[in-house]
């Protein structure tokens, strides 16, 4: 019966069915300005959220600016950042390739054997020709014999 109750209006009757994607293309433009891609189809789950003055201001004038619920808003601001551009990824500097730096002096294994280096544990790792291969098992007393670490 709640269910019923939101779906119909008594003054108007039933709601309209929301506007499907079918509707406008992505580029296309309304009187409001530019038409939003569909979002995701499926079923909603409702939830309720605690906003700052301050946040809720801002999406009810943003609701008022583009003419719709501030829920819609919500899930368009959230649809924004899950909609990764492909040009985030190609203009990234964090995936840029390290840079070469012939003056650096550091550790080689520095990025696998970091625990020796900040702890002063056992290295995991040691090289053997060009590879980088688990380091061999430590002795049973190293850390109970003269010079370990218990």
């Amino acid at each position: 019966m709640y269910i019923k109750r939101m779906k119909t209006n008594r003054a108007t009757g039933p709601r309209p069915d929301p506007p499907t994607a079918a509707a406008a293309p992505h580029d296309a433009t309304t009187p409001l300005g530019p038409v939003a891609p569909p979002a995701p189809v499926g079923p909603m789950v409702r939830t309720q959220i605690y906003l700052h003055r301050r946040e809720h201001e801002f999406l009810q004038a943003e609701a008022t600016r583009r003419g719709e619920p501030m829920a819609a808003v919500i899930r368009a601001l959230i649809q924004e950042k899950m909609d990764l551009p492909s040009e985030a990824w190609a203009r990234n500097p964090m995936l840029a390739p390290t840079a070469q730096d012939p003056a650096w002096e550091g550790h080689e294994d520095g990025a696998i054997n970091h625990d020796h280096y900040v702890h002063r544990s056992p290295k995991k790792y040691e090289k053997r020709g060009p590879r980088w291969v688990p380091a061999p098992p430590l002795p049973a007393d190293y850390y109970r014999g003269p010079g370990g670490r218990g």
